[in-house]
């Protein structure tokens, strides 16, 4: 956001923050969606990189394209585990989950 815009709002009463000042998390829920989100963005990475369907990697995973849907998009029902286990399945290796976090 602008400063201008920032200065316009705050004077105008707005409180201007962010999503986990907003939510009040603390740095450890924050590292965590981080982390969630990171691997559901390059599971859809890896999934598009064999050219799989959402429908492809469920057959694969033993799953539902729905799932799929869930997990590429974060959704919070999703464990970390699924999330690495399916990277997996799709050839991702273990230093390549560790490259996803730098």
């Amino acid at each position: 956001m602008r400063t201008s815009k920032r200065k316009r709002l705050e004077a105008k009463g707005w409180k201007v923050g962010n999503a986990s000042e907003f939510l009040n998390l603390s740095a450890e829920e924050v590292a965590y969606i981080e982390l969630k989100l990171t691997l559901s963005k390059n599971l859809q990475k890896y999934r598009l990189e064999k050219k799989l369907t959402q429908q492809g990697l469920a057959r694969l995973l033993k799953s539902s394209q729905s799932r799929i849907a869930k997990m590429e998009a974060g959704d919070p029902s999703v464990s970390l585990d699924l999330l690495v286990r399916s990277l997996l399945v799709l050839g991702a290796s273990k230093k390549n989950l560790a490259r996803m976090f730098r």
